[in-house]
């Protein structure tokens, strides 16, 4: 796998095929839709594992696939074909996995009835085909989604990492394929669900927290400086905490909190959000949309920031490494103000609109970095499939604070599998507050 993440890729005019061929597609489901709606089920493509019958069992795995780059008339609830259930790419090459003899199953890994599964932003970016790790390992069709809290329907033969048996409540991350009702997994991407949660509120917690986690790895106050921490406000470090509100950045409040930072400053794009992230114990929260930004930013940390979390883009970028403090770091794992808000579909002036954000991108000097002791660090979880002690350490810690009631999930706002086109259209409003899960089936049986 480290070989084709390493391989040249084919582009033309500087762009991936991929992006190229999401341009088209999404221009031409625009085009249906808006002018010649009988000939959507045209854009819907065959999947070879979905079962078509008339009268299939309800013990069947359901699922919700993405034929191709487009709007939410893509996301299709298909039902597999007998002994057929989602994976994540590390598990194998096919995003559709048969599992009918538990002797064959994968060493290590277990499948797990999906009870809950939770919306991400990433995931609008899959459909649309702007998701580089999904175009480049799994490709099309696909079932999104990271996050999963269920119960253990098999164990392979090995022996499971964590020990698991059927039965045991879990939660935990995969590979893409969590938009299911069940899913096959590496027993060591999954953790027990504390009795204190239920299984939507476990499924809201994974991809959030590890993001918020090694944010605060690559700003150096996890593990390193968590036990170097002065009593005196004047020695700890400052962190600024873009989207406060949201998924990952309630995780950062939380988790800042437990290190030691100070002060933990939040930033809520609305005014109905500053109650959520006064909630989560933000020091201080700033309103951007009543208050001057970066006026409220310098009055709340003079010297600047030890460190930022931003997964805006190119709105507040800039600006942000320009309010780091010395030895600061920027913390980048999202471009959220690039891509359009509001609209499932990316029509031309859409692409338009992505196109000169694009061009406005700050470029920085790698003397600036120098010069001004400050850092710019990004990341996709994603791609983290080999950095397995890592993610160890994450899980270990992430639990322990769950079940020990130091780490709180999310607000979480609960629908059915077959509103998932509103969740995507609810995250891409920007409106929504937390974390949006999705209830399966297996929740009644």
């Amino acid at each position: 796998m480290s070989e084709n993440r390493k391989a040249k890729k084919f582009t033309i005019l500087g762009q991936d095929l991929a992006v190229i061929v999401a341009i088209f597609a999404n221009i031409l489901s625009w085009f249906v839709r808006s002018f010649i709606p009988s000939w959507l089920p045209y854009l819907l493509p065959k999947i070879e594992e979905e079962d078509t019958s008339k009268n299939p069992s309800p013990l069947q795995t359901k699922c919700i696939a993405i034929g191709r780059p487009g709007g939410s008339e893509q996301l299709r609830i298909v039902t597999l074909k007998p002994g057929y259930v989602t994976a994540g790419y590390n598990v194998g090459n096919n995003p559709f996995v048969n599992v009918s003899n538990p002797s064959t199953l994968p060493q290590d890994t277990v499948v797990v009835k999906v009870c809950s599964f939770s919306i991400n932003f990433a995931d609008c970016a899959i459909r649309w085909g702007l998701y580089e790790s999904a175009n480049e390992f799994v490709g099309w069709p696909i079932v999104p989604g990271f996050d999963i809290a269920g119960v253990i329907e098999q164990v392979s033969p090995t022996k499971s990492h964590n020990s698991f048996k059927v039965g045991d409540k879990v939660y935990g991350a995969t590979f893409f394929g969590g938009y299911s009702t069940r899913v096959l997994v590496p027993s060591r991407q999954l953790r027990k669900v504390p009795s204190n949660l239920n299984f939507a509120q476990a499924a809201a917690i994974p991809a959030v927290s590890l993001t918020a986690l090694y944010t605060l790895h690559l700003g150096n106050q996890y593990p390193a400086m968590a036990t170097k921490k002065s009593s005196s406000s004047s020695n700890r470090s400052s962190i600024l905490i873009h989207s406060a509100a949201g998924g990952v950045g309630s995780m950062l409040v939380q988790m800042s909190k437990l290190l030691g930072l100070s002060p933990v400053v939040g930033v809520v794009g609305r005014t109905e959000k500053v109650d959520t992230a006064k909630a989560l114990n933000c020091d201080i929260v700033i309103d951007k949309s009543q208050q001057d930004l970066w006026q409220a930013d310098e009055e709340a940390s003079p010297k600047g920031y030890n460190v930022i979390a931003d997964a805006n883009g190119v709105s507040t970028l800039k600006a942000s490494f320009d309010h780091l403090a010395q030895t600061g770091r920027l913390i980048v794992f999202g471009f959220h103000s690039n891509l359009p808000m509001g609209s499932d579909m990316l029509h031309p002036l859409a692409w338009a609109k992505m196109i000169w954000n694009v061009l406005k991108m700050p470029k920085f000097d790698a003397m600036e970095f120098v010069t001004s002791n400050r850092s710019l660090l990004g990341f996709n979880l994603s791609f983290f499939v080999d950095e397995i002690e890592l993610l160890e350490d994450f899980y270990n810690t992430i639990s322990t604070w769950l079940e020990d009631g130091k780490l709180q999930p999310p607000r979480l706002v609960e629908m059915d599998m077959q509103d998932i086109g509103l969740a995507h259209e609810l995250i891409q409003s920007g409106k929504s507050v937390g974390k949006i899960v999705i209830r399966t089936n297996n929740v009644d049986q």
